[in-house]
């Protein structure tokens, strides 16, 4: 049976899925020269830590690519909305409830946003600590009373790249 379940479900079991782990997809950000959606996509090395593997970033519409790799570059900074790698804002990105800024790494962490945000029974996985995604999600994003206008816009986001 799949850990995760649909956006709507009553009951959602955490994955328990690091931010390290949905960086392993692709990233959507903003491309740097003409503001349209540009993909950073990880080049898989040997090394099994996703923050170690080298990136490409490119778009599509203007045809901009840049590479990044784990030797030299500056320090990542990760848990906000801006791409770790290379320091771009993310394509998903929406201020919602009150001027909170909701943002994704790609479609697969906006579908677990939006499958736990849409579930009214939410529990923890077996391991105890606060690593996971879910576990770090900020209390507004948990709120039940802001459950309608999170997944209004997650709705926005997913038309954004669909």
């Amino acid at each position: 049976m799949d850990e995760r379940q649909g956006a709507g479900q009553d009951r959602f079991r955490d994955p328990l899925v690091s931010l390290y782990e949905m960086a392993a997809e692709d990233i959507y950000v903003v491309c740097p020269r003409c503001g349209h959606r540009a993909i950073n996509a990880a080049r898989p090395t040997a090394d099994k830590r996703v923050p170690s593997w080298p990136r490409r970033l490119s778009c599509t519409r203007c045809a901009y690519s840049a590479s990044w790799s784990p030797r030299g570059s500056r320090e990542s900074c990760w848990g906000g909305p801006v791409d770790p790698f290379f320091g771009l804002p993310l394509w998903l990105t929406v201020q919602c409830c009150g001027g909170k800024t909701l943002w994704a790494l790609n479609r697969t962490h906006l579908d677990l946003l939006q499958e736990y945000v849409g579930a009214r029974l939410r529990e923890r996985g077996p391991q105890p600590g606060g690593m996971t995604l879910v576990a770090r999600l900020p209390n507004w994003l948990k709120a039940a009373g802001n459950r309608d206008e999170v997944l209004r816009a997650i709705s926005r986001l997913r038309a954004s790249v669909d």
